[in-house]
């Protein structure tokens, strides 16, 4: 494998830049190199039926057709040794507190914006900053209860922090069953390398929902927007596996500011509910007049107290990349520290001085919509025509808020069985964090996200990337 194996343009998790295997990847590459490519190519088979026998299918909306599709799952794990995994632990522990504090302050004293470490117009000017929101105090003071922030790997191998995803971070049941799947497939190798299980997830996830109410035994309910979503596997799949109602608008009802579902034997009191919609989806009346997903009411019970959300409103004002590039300095302003994982280096377009720099060298950058998701609204510029370049010079020109650009930065790279052999291929990273105000837990797994395509830095589901089961190690 190491001879066929090009790890040489970019800092791959497996060779260092001499071709000598790292040291927690040893037993893995002993495996694949005892393991014959026709071999492999029966398990990826394998794995694949797997999918498609549990139902591991998402949608993708591409010229108005929805086409159901499994998530790839590449037989190859990603391996994290457990130094490594200490510092995400920590850093990860360390942003989601600053968050907390930061969306909370925003939405009563605005004292980060008063002395001047984050603009007004940039907190202002969101599309996720929610006017209804103000002066909101959520059940247990808690604002993001699940985040899943994306980390990448610089050609150093520092990680570094792409983006946050607090409002209803996707993925995580595609972690949980990954891992099902591909410790069956090596179950030697598996418990020969000491990794740390992610199977307590739905048993912490309920405990931390029902620790929301002040009831004994709360009910509580995931709200999907319907079977058409593209997340809806994860939905149900989280409901059965926390024991939670799985609800759609339609099912649910506010009576006397408390919400009910319906059920055959008449209306149940909800107490708390994991929401997996979007913030101006939740409610027809405090927000969008036209959404057919929430319900009517929802804000009004929980103002007063009758109801907890998870996450709470409001919450998606960190979501926006522009908001995204002060978190360092929020995390030095509630915290006072420096922050122990850094952001990708980010412009603002918003900034003259960032404005003319990117406009200047957006052939060299990554654009990006500060509101778009699912590797829509970008663009990278050593990839892109001259056309595209144009176009986005255009569009950065005409709404500077609306875009934010950042360097173009090489991926880490692991193992992953194409239809050649075993080649690198460029990584995301994505860890799942649960808050409940007294304790952080970082789980100790991810999901990883692989460019399927030779060369791509491009790992998002929607545009053809596929997943790893990513092992962390005790050591």
């Amino acid at each position: 494998m190491r001879s066929e194996y090009d790890s040489f343009s970019h800092f791959d998790e497996m060779f260092d830049s001499e071709g000598n295997c790292r040291e927690a990847q040893k037993p893995l590459l002993n495996q694949l190199d005892n393991l014959p490519f026709d071999k492999l190519q029966q398990l990826q088979h394998t794995t694949e039926k797997a999918q498609l026998s549990m139902g591991m299918t998402f949608n993708v909306y591409k010229d108005n057709e929805g086409i159901e599709r499994i998530l790839h799952l590449d037989v190859i794990p990603r391996i994290i040794n457990g130094s490594e995994w200490k510092t995400i632990d920590q850093g990860l522990q360390q942003r989601i507190r600053a968050i907390d504090l930061f969306i909370d302050d925003l939405y009563h004293d605005q004292k980060i914006i008063k002395d001047g470490i984050i603009p007004k117009e940039v907190v202002y000017s969101s599309k996720d900053f929610l006017a209804p929101c103000k002066g909101l105090n959520p059940p247990k003071g808690i604002w993001s209860h699940i985040s899943g922030c994306d980390l990448v790997r610089n050609e150093k191998g520092e990680y570094l922090v792409l983006e946050d995803n607090l409002r209803c971070p996707s993925g995580v049941s595609y972690l949980l069953e990954n891992r099902e799947i591909i410790k069956q497939t090596f179950p030697g190798l598996f418990m020969d390398m000491g990794v740390q299980p992610v199977s307590e997830y739905p048993a912490m996830l309920m405990d931390l929902l029902q620790g929301l109410s002040n009831k004994e035994n709360p009910q509580v309910a995931v709200l999907t927007p319907g079977i058409y979503n593209s997340a809806y596997f994860e939905h149900s799949y989280l409901a059965q596996q926390t024991g939670a109602e799985l609800v759609a608008g339609q099912d649910l009802m506010v009576k006397d500011k408390k919400v009910y579902m319906q059920t055959t034997t008449g209306l149940k009191q909800v107490d708390v509910i994991y929401r997996r919609i979007d913030d101006t989806f939740m409610d027809p009346l405090a927000f969008n007049p036209q959404s057919m997903l929430g319900v009517p009411g929802l804000m009004e019970a929980y103002r007063a107290g009758n109801i907890a959300l998870a996450n709470a409103p409001g919450t998606g004002v960190a979501d926006d990349k522009a908001v995204y590039a002060y978190i360092p300095r929020v995390i030095k302003y509630y915290l006072d520290q420096d922050p122990i994982i850094n952001n990708v280096k980010t412009y603002l377009c918003n900034e003259p001085d960032d404005l003319k720099y990117v406009l200047d060298n957006i052939e060299d950058l990554v654009v990006k919509e500060t509101n778009a998701a699912g590797g829509y609204g970008m663009m990278i510029g050593p990839k892109a025509t001259k056309e595209e370049h144009a176009k986005f010079r255009r569009l950065v020109k005409d709404n500077p808020r609306n875009y934010i650009a950042q360097p173009t930065l090489s991926l880490s790279t692991v193992p992953t069985l194409t239809e050649k052999g075993i080649a690198p291929r460029h990584v995301d990273l994505r860890p799942y964090v649960l808050n409940n105000g007294d304790k952080i837990n970082v789980v100790p797994g991810a999901l990883s996200r692989v460019a399927l395509v030779e060369g791509s830095l491009v790992v998002n589901s929607s545009q053809g990337g596929g997943s790893k089961d990513t092992w962390v190690l005790y050591k």
